[in-house]
């Protein structure tokens, strides 16, 4: 696998996004919904995760702080370019997207939450997973991997053999992230979300949450306990046909609505107006490239 910045964005108006992906695996698990966000007329912005796009060896060394600073570094870019910036993170980067709602509250529009993810408790986690509760130091977390297994998050049985064969394929291209997660880099995830509960109740900005129903890795529980727990209004979405990975699962065209509905709100509510004007859809940039002023073509998921 090479060790490749897949992060891209792309240009538009004075309103951003920046979205942030999965615990594992990469800025083309959001790419469905940069592309809309994008085709609305909105600045959307890709980071990749550090420790990211590489090896099992290159997320061990990462933690949650790094993660963390990949994000923190582009919100403040998309500040210093547009008006409003809305935060939208998946799994693990849902979570990751809490901790920047609380750190900067004043730079974050809203948040919209995508099967976020405190623990991996879904029905396809082996029964074992709950003694690496146990576990205490990344030592010997390390020693135990995270091998991933079917359905892979989708449900979509298409899109879930495009995956396995993605995954299988792994060292040609890496778009479709990590095989198999190092414990380690789960316990990294265990010490943020420890850091993001005690938070919570003083995060007050809107914030809306969409879960599958019948999510494979993390259930409506880590849903719930954000409800219970958050200090402002929480709008859920609970979606019915698809698993884990929404942003390219079944109901991924209903995941963009929401998302942009809920921008359309917010921008309402502080008397922006709506969805900036949509325009042609702009040929996106690499994270690696944008410094130079360059473009490379991505194509849509």
């Amino acid at each position: 696998m090479s060790n490749t910045d897949r992060g891209y964005r792309f240009d538009g108006g004075r309103i951003g996004f920046l979205l942030a992906h999965g615990l594992g695996g990469t800025p083309t698990e959001m790419r469905y919904l940069a592309l809309g966000l994008s085709k609305a007329g909105y600045t959307v912005s890709v980071p990749q995760l550090a420790g990211h796009g590489g090896t099992e060896d290159d997320i061990r060394k990462s933690t949650w702080q790094d993660w963390y600073g990949t994000l923190d570094r582009e919100l403040t870019q998309l500040k210093s370019e547009c008006d409003l910036v809305f935060v939208c993170g998946l799994s693990g980067g849902a979570i990751l997207s809490l901790n920047l709602a609380a750190d900067r509250g004043s730079d974050v529009a809203g948040v919209m939450l995508l099967a976020p993810t405190f623990r991996l408790d879904g029905w396809s986690i082996p029964w074992y997973a709950r003694y690496f509760d146990l576990v205490l130091t990344k030592s010997f977390a390390n020693l135990i991997p995270f091998v991933e297994r079917e359905p892979y998050g989708i449900k979509d049985h298409r899109l879930r053999h495009m995956v396995a064969e993605a995954l299988a394929n792994q060292d040609t291209d890496g778009e479709a992230g990590l095989y198999c997660t190092p414990g380690g880099t789960i316990l990294e995830l265990r010490w943020l979300t420890d850091v993001v509960k005690r938070k919570l109740p003083g995060i007050k900005l809107p914030i809306m949450i969409m879960h599958p129903r019948f999510d494979d890795r993390a259930s409506l529980n880590n849903t719930a306990y954000l409800q219970r727990h958050l200090g402002g209004l929480v709008e859920t979405v609970v979606l019915d046909d698809c698993y884990h990975i929404v942003t390219i699962d079944r109901q991924r065209d209903i995941v963009l609505e929401r998302v942009k509905r809920f921008a359309s709100y917010e921008l309402a509510a502080r008397g922006v107006g709506a969805d900036p004007t949509p325009q042609s859809l702009p040929a996106p940039r690499r994270a690696d490239e944008a410094a130079e002023g360059g473009s490379s073509n991505i194509a849509a998921a």
